[in-house]
């Protein structure tokens, strides 16, 4: 079994799932439930201290016995939705059982390219929302923004879905239409947006520079090319002699812990605290900076949004807390846990969440993200007029 760990943010692939532990009741006097399921190769089971797993057998057994439909039931897939139940037990949207088809899905994605509308959604409250619109993405082109309520996806009302559910309905052929209803802060009533579905590939960073000699770097996700691109983009970067440099994580929803602290790295001296992982029970883990220090001496100013989430506010936190790095924009999204990649047997995964991230000074942001040092919003108005003020106060600070 292997595993990778994750600081991603709930979306696209994500499933709200469940499993459901096998065993047998061991009694003196009452026969294991397990012994009555038809069809088990192997009924020697373990089951933890206190618990009762004849209730699960039972059940199992009464569904192969009663069910009208029982000639046509599929045992994986009941295995399937009983580790599903499992891990929705959790409460936590960010643990996951994937099924193999839908745990091909998640690594095709995470290695940069999928099918759908290109937004990153994820549940806030209980009601599904636009995390992040990617870069040129059908999502963004037809007006969706971070922060949007989605609140029908067709005619099926999402409150009465899971994130797997939802996700489902959203995505689909390329070509195809979607209609999503969707509430936003700035608007009196909901509307809804026609989405055109496309094959998206995710991209990773574009870079300019600005007025006064001033680097300008869009990253819009740490995927597992990320650190390789950016190392290319500074390397040309630093042949151009800036005099400051602008990151902008605006609508990054995230992706690898080792990327961002690759990333960092760039920044920050060798040794120097990037991240910690709170394991709950004590134990903490400290990640810290490679030392590149390409940029160590440069002025630097950080860009972010309520798209902005997990290794992003992993890097603004870390550059932050450690140079004093100012930051701009808006507070970002709040995602503060890690989750690892368990692989199961017959290509299944889990993602679960093992850890809540640090910043360098020991500050959770889950649920309350990073504050930025100068608040700023782009309104409506600055868009129609394709104005970016939160850019420009950036570019007024390196001056």
């Amino acid at each position: 079994m292997s595993s990778k760990k994750y600081v991603l943010i709930p979306f696209f692939i994500v499933i709200l799932a469940v499993v459901f532990g096998l065993g047998f009741y061991i009694g003196e006097t009452t026969r294991p439930s397990i012994e009555e399921v038809e069809g088990l190769s192997n009924k020697t089971f373990g089951q933890p201290a206190g618990v009762d797993f004849s209730l699960f057998w039972d059940t199992w057994a009464i569904i192969q016995k009663k069910y009208v439909d029982r000639d046509e039931l599929n045992p994986q897939q009941m295995v399937y939705g009983a580790i599903a139940g499992l891990v929705k037990s959790l409460d936590d949207p960010y643990s996951i059982f994937m099924e193999p088809e839908e745990s091909k899905q998640f690594l095709d994605e995470i290695s940069g390219s999928f099918g759908g509308i290109g937004a990153e959604v994820g549940m806030r409250k209980g009601i599904l929302t636009i995390i992040a619109p990617l870069e040129d993405s059908p999502a963004q082109k037809a007006g969706l923004k971070a922060g949007d309520k989605v609140l029908k996806v067709d005619e099926t009302i999402t409150s009465d879905l899971n994130l797997d559910e939802a996700v489902r309905l959203i995505r689909g052929e390329k070509g195809t239409e979607v209609v999503l209803l969707i509430s936003r802060e700035e608007w009196n009533q909901a509307k809804e947006i026609k989405v055109i579905r496309d094959l998206i590939k995710i991209p990773i960073l574009k870079w300019e520079m600005k007025e006064n000699n001033i680097a300008y770097v869009q990253l819009y996700h740490f995927t597992e090319n990320s650190a390789d691109e950016f190392r290319k983009t500074i390397t040309q970067v630093l042949k151009e002699n800036p005099k400051g440099m602008i990151l902008d994580l605006r609508n990054n929803p995230g992706g690898y812990l080792e990327i961002a602290v690759n990333i960092a790295s760039w920044f920050l001296p060798k040794g120097e605290i990037v991240a910690m992982e709170d394991f709950g029970n004590g134990e903490k883990t400290e990640y810290r900076s490679k030392g590149y220090e390409g940029l160590k001496d440069l002025p630097t100013v950080i860009l972010i949004n309520k798209g902005s989430a997990s290794a992003s506010e992993i890097v603004a936190g870390a550059l932050r807390d450690n140079l004093g790095v100012k930051i701009v924009g808006e507070k970002s999204f709040g995602k503060g846990s890690v989750q690892e990649l368990e692989n199961l047997k017959a290509g299944a995964s889990l993602k679960i969440t093992i850890a809540k991230w640090l910043t360098p000074k020991g500050t959770s942001i889950q649920d309350t993200g990073i504050e930025p040092d100068i608040a700023l919003e782009i309104t409506q108005e600055d868009s129609d007029n394709n104005r970016d003020p939160q850019l420009e106060k950036a570019l007024e600070l390196l001056k």
